[in-house]
């Protein structure tokens, strides 16, 4: 590659050798690596080598202009692929709440606040980052951690000379790389680096691991420690030593440049096809300040959230707590999910310009093709109907696509995973409540019911069924996750598995991580084919892990099983297109029935 090929003042050799160039096939374009940009005399600038790195590593560099508009930074990162945090000034440590030191250097407050926007733009996207120098200080700040103003003036150990005076492109002193880390598979146990600074990390952000230290150990690069966060930096400038020709250190820009890619082939998938989530109860936390249409402190599922995960739409449930079955008590919890409902349309409505309730999978891909995002109603626990089955028209007159037929406890419909087996299985009133949901068009969802109430409704629906939020009982032997031959039964007649992202239905021993949640779509796919399968997150009712635990970062999963092999195909199946279709079947029958 000759990045540097200048032709002579010749328009017509320019735009000859410019018409011979070949287009790039679709989807092998250089993946968009926005570079932040350095304040200096008025001017939005990036050192060439920067550019020359990314160049070299088959990146499509982009500046990003110093502005402190959040809304202006936020629209350049959707066209981008990845981040480079560059280096440059000093941060002032007011962001670490410490008054200035006489060492301290030249700041920027302008170009402060953008690099701190930047990032956390950057990350609620859950695109690719890499810091350098000053980028590397700026996320450990970011994320919680500490930062030395100036290292001769606060460490107490010796301290070697990390301001060399050699050309940039030469190294300076050596840094010992951690095994076990990415790094170390990209530059081994050793490296030499060049040194150009003051500031440098004191303490590690939480969430992060020290990947490098020099020989009077300060802490030289990190990485995220959260599977799929792609958050990576370095105290040196690599750029520099990749521009002269450096293979250790284009490997850096290989390994952004690699998850660029990767992330954008994932923004593929989200463009091309309808992305869904077939279970969150954020309503359950509406009393606790959750909101659909804003972020807040309370809830993983908001229209924010989805827009920065790209993430088309969400089933969102009334969640009804199993109490007791008295008349009060039923006609309470009738009157709860009505309530509940009528504020999810409520908040719908109040962000119009943004999402809209969908009752079918028309309305979903109308909703999409509008830009807006789709909220889909449903119920968890048939206690809501009480013995009332004149409540399912009600509730379908509402809006909801489905109802989840008990939760934690039997109720007057079925036996649940986690109740008595007062029933074995469907009650008399609960297998005309599932002929009655099969009239009315509403997708009957076993997640939470026992094994035999399971098999029951197989025997007693005429379409298809899910089970909006369970996972594979061979992977996490857990009551509420379906064995091999649930798998093969509910696939059978033409149903769909919704892997839960609750820990504890993922893995039995330890924090669960997202190969987890790959393994268990995995599993079901080798069990059932790809069209059984899919994703209901259990956000807000205990869903999430690290690295997927909310909306915006479900993304992640998306790129985990690009990685594992699955094709853009099946995962226009997985991510959607196997729960639509179980709805459009559930909806088409009950026209049928109707005409």
């Amino acid at each position: 590659m000759n990045i540097h090929k200048v032709l002579p003042p010749d328009l017509g050799l320019l735009y000859r050798e410019l018409d011979a160039s070949a287009p790039a096939p679709a989807g092998t374009q250089p993946p968009r690596i926005g570079l932040s940009a350095n304040l200096k005399e008025g001017l939005s600038c990036v050192a060439t080598p920067y550019i020359d790195a990314v160049l070299r590593a088959g990146g499509a560099p982009v500046i990003i202009p110093v502005t402190a508009s959040a809304e202006a930074l936020a629209s350049l990162l959707e066209t981008i692929d990845g981040l480079l945090l560059t280096g440059g000034g000093d941060i002032n440590p007011l962001y670490a709440g410490e008054e200035p030191l006489p060492q301290l250097g030249e700041g920027n407050s302008l170009r402060d606040q953008y690099d701190f926007t930047l990032l956390r733009l950057a990350a609620d996207r859950q695109i690719p980052v890499f810091g350098i120098c000053r980028g590397q200080q700026v996320i450990n700040l970011a994320y919680g951690g500490t930062l030395y103003q100036d290292i001769y003036a606060q460490r107490e150990a010796t301290t070697c000379k990390h301001s060399q005076e050699a050309p940039r492109s030469e190294g300076s002193h050596t840094v010992s790389v951690r095994p076990g880390t990415s790094l170390y598979t990209l530059l081994g146990e050793r490296a030499i680096v060049n040194s150009f600074h003051h500031q440098a990390v004191k303490e590690a952000a939480p969430g992060f691991r020290v990947t490098a230290v020099s020989a009077d150990g300060l802490i030289e690069a990190m990485e995220s420690a959260v599977p799929y966060r792609d958050i990576f930096s370095v105290q040196w400038h690599p750029e520099a030593m990749a521009a002269a020709g450096d293979p250790a250190m284009l490997r850096l820009f290989g390994k952004l440049v690699a998850q660029a890619r990767l992330y954008n082939r994932a923004k593929r998938v989200h463009a091309q096809c309808i992305t869904l989530d077939s279970h969150c109860d954020t309503p359950m936390l509406f009393a606790e300040g959750a909101s659909l249409h804003r972020k807040t402190a309370a809830g993983r599922v908001n229209l924010p959230k989805m827009f920065e995960g790209k993430w088309d739409a969400a089933c969102v449930v009334a969640y009804i707590r199993q109490e007791a079955r008295d008349d009060a008590s039923l006609q309470q919890a009738t009157e709860k999910a009505a309530a509940l409902l009528g504020e999810i349309k409520r908040q719908a409505e109040a962000c119009s310009e943004t999402a809209a309730i969908a009752y079918t999978p028309h309305d979903v891909a109308r909703i999409k093709k509008a830009g807006k995002k789709a909220l889909l109603l449903g119920i968890e626990n048939g206690y809501a109907i009480g013995k009332e089955l004149a409540n399912l028209a009600r509730f379908k007159e509402t809006g909801i696509v489905y109802m989840t037929l008990c939760h934690n406890g039997d109720n007057d419909l079925c036996d649940s995973a986690k109740g008595d087996a007062e029933w074995n299985g469907l009650s008399p009133l609960g297998r005309e409540a599932v002929r009655e949901m099969n009239r009315l068009g509403i997708v009957v969802d076993v997640s939470h019911a026992s094994e035999k109430t399971f098999y029951d409704v197989l025997e007693t629906s005429c379409v298809p069924i899910v089970a909006s939020h369970s996972s594979a009982r061979a992977l996490c032997n857990h009551p509420r996750n379906l064995d091999d031959d649930q798998l093969r039964a509910i696939a059978a007649r033409g149903g769909v598995v919704q892997v839960c992202l609750y820990n504890g239905f993922l893995r039995e021993d330890e924090q669960a991580a997202i190969p987890d949640i790959v393994a268990h779509i995995r599993h079901i796919a080798g069990i059932t084919g790809v069209a059984h399968v899919g994703l209901g997150s259990d956000f807000d009712g205990g869903g999430g892990i690290p690295g997927c635990d909310g909306s915006n970062e479900l993304i992640n999963v998306t790129k985990a099983l690009l990685e594992a092999g699955f094709t853009e195909d099946e995962l226009e199946k997985i991510v959607g297109g196997n729960f639509l279709r179980v709805i459009e079947t559930a909806q088409a029958a009950s026209l049928k029935q109707t005409i």
